[in-house]
């Protein structure tokens, strides 16, 4: 920080207004990038999620592909059951063994029965999980061409600007070191609270420039000598003459 023990009243002022004027040109850049940025950010984030999404399906349809394999096992394993009751109900000695034999056969016919309705259930669900992916697909492909767009068009806005912005940052941050450290805190805290950044304003007829308040003519007279740094009563800002702002300007 610059020692700013000499420096009077209307020095600072002219620097107030003139690093004013340097943020404000650095905001109508930003703004100008708008909320590409944010919107780039958000698309990407929803890519990740479709990509987490679309791995998850693949994750379930391999696992309904599995049960539909182990039901087809099972399958195969109780009709080997059927034959080989079958076969020795051919060779029983009494009614007891024959109907125990029976109810085997009925208990591996159900389970038959219950696996193809599992198999028949589970395609239903891979269907509709292909359907869901296929969706998605569409969903991402189209969110891959509006994130190409987006990031395109921030890429030409920073390119025009960055250089731009690179110089004012410095010329802010120059100033910034010329004035006392309070002083600049203040400016920065009101330019943190106000609308538009707007910390430092010319009169116009009269009032403030920033919340157009009427300023009292014993201060319009306090302004105009810039003898001392007047703010807005009603919304804080630091005010300056417009005599002084068309000098910086």
């Amino acid at each position: 920080m610059a020692n700013t023990t000499n420096q009077t009243e209307e020095q600072k002022l002219k620097l107030l207004y003139n690093l004013q004027t340097i943020d404000s040109t650095i905001d109508e850049i930003r703004t100008l990038r708008g909320e590409l940025p944010k919107q780039v950010k958000t698309l990407e984030e929803e890519l990740e999620k479709f990509d987490v999404k679309i791995k998850k399906i693949k994750e379930n349809i391999e696992i309904l592909n599995q049960s539909i394999a182990d039901r087809k096992n099972q399958i195969i394993e109780s009709e080997e059951k059927i034959k080989k009751y079958e076969k020795q109900q051919e060779t029983v000695k009494n009614n007891r063994e024959f109907d125990s034999l029976n109810k085997e056969i009925e208990f591996q016919k159900l389970e038959v029965e219950l696996s193809e309705k599992r198999i028949k259930e589970y395609k239903e669900k891979i269907k509709l999980e292909k359907e869901r992916s296929k969706q998605i697909k569409e969903l991402l492909k189209d969110k891959k061409v509006e994130l190409k767009d987006k990031k395109a068009e921030l890429d030409d806005i920073t390119g025009e600007t960055k250089i731009e912005e690179e110089k004012l940052l410095k010329e802010s941050e120059k100033i910034q070191k010329q004035l006392d450290k309070d002083l600049l805190d203040r400016y920065l805290k009101i330019r943190a609270n106000v609308k538009n950044g707007l910390a430092v304003a010319p009169i116009d007829r009269g009032a403030c420039g920033g919340c157009h308040f009427k300023i009292p003519p014993q201060k319009q007279l306090d302004i105009a000598t810039r003898k001392k740094i007047v703010y807005c009563e009603h919304c804080g800002r630091i005010i300056v003459d417009a005599v002084l702002a068309d000098e910086i300007d």
